[in-house]
């Protein structure tokens, strides 16, 4: 349905982190919401995150979604329109009924979606203490219910960086309703993995330096370079055979793949952790084992879901 310019609009608020599958359920009401009002259907988010903010976490809180990648998520999903307000503390010590009122008047905003688990404002009111908010200052209130995970569990941005942080990328895939990857560019690194080992790896340098990196350890992922998709093995580690060090590197290997792409985009998708970071006594044993991570890794392509 086209919406005139200038309408009043549907909202739904929060900073959506991974825009998972309980996020969703918020975005799907909102853009039905939308259309059956013939309005507009808005989002409006904030950056940096709230709680690097208000919180002494800057230094170790970690993102699932660059702006970027929440943008096209949410875009993806049908919502019109979307508003990015810079979250500083004075934004921060709005109440609830402030934050609403604002809403009201810098978007002509009539109705708001809600979570089941919604936090608003500086008195942090739940949902149905924003919904009494709300329906007292004329605005209606849409309640969406809790979605939980197959196996019986909330779903939270939380709870998806917590299973990400410790290698369980299958898990959160769930949680998420798709695969989690990691945008960079191909630097240079000391190629050892070329001139040693036989296995030549694209070395990545995030664009987003917030974006959470999987736990240390190989991973069986898709890669996707030069307008093309690949599958590949990926290690993240500070690599205890090749030096010391506490500095992690992404480094992949490309299957089928004999590129110069130094300088280039590359997304790398996790599908699988297949083991943890190992120290071997020499180069020899590394290579065995990487033939063997190799090996097992093209035994899991018929198993993947498949090139997007």
């Amino acid at each position: 349905m086209a919406v005139a310019s200038g309408s009043n609009t549907v909202v739904a608020t929060g900073f959506f982190d991974g825009v998972h599958i309980g996020h969703r359920l918020v975005i799907e009401r909102l853009v039905q919401a939308a259309e059956e009002r013939g309005e507009e259907s808005l989002v409006v988010t904030f950056w940096p995150h709230p709680r690097t903010v208000l919180q002494q976490e800057a230094r170790t809180f970690r993102l699932l979604s660059s702006m970027q990648e929440k943008k096209a998520l949410l875009s993806s999903l049908g919502v019109d329109r979307i508003e990015v307000i810079p979250f500083t503390r004075e934004f921060g010590s709005m109440t609830t009924a402030a934050y609403l009122e604002f809403l009201m008047d810098r978007f002509r905003t009539d109705a708001i979606v809600l979570g089941y688990d919604n936090r608003m404002g500086s008195d942090a009111r739940d949902s149905a203490g924003v919904r009494l908010i709300a329906e007292e200052l004329g605005l209606d209130a849409i309640t969406v219910e809790k979605r939980t995970s197959d196996a019986g569990i909330g779903i939270s941005s939380t709870k998806i960086r917590s299973e990400i942080a410790r290698g369980n990328v299958s898990g959160a895939a769930m949680m998420l309703g798709y695969e989690y990857s990691l945008y960079g560019v191909v630097v240079s690194g000391e190629r050892i993995g070329t001139r040693v080992l036989g296995f030549p790896t694209a070395n990545m340098q995030l664009y987003e330096p917030l974006k959470l990196v999987p736990a240390n350890g190989v991973y069986f992922v898709k890669v996707q370079t030069l307008g093309k998709d690949f599958y590949g093995m990926c290690n993240i580690g500070n690599r205890p055979t090749v030096r010391e060090g506490n500095s992690i590197t992404i480094e992949t290997n490309i299957f089928d793949f004999d590129e110069d792409i130094y300088g280039l985009d590359i997304k790398v998708t996790f599908i699988r952790k297949i083991r943890d970071e190992i120290h071997f006594p020499s180069f020899t044993q590394l290579k065995a084992q990487l033939e063997r991570d190799r090996f097992y890794c093209r035994s899991l392509i018929g198993d993947s879901r498949g090139l997007e």
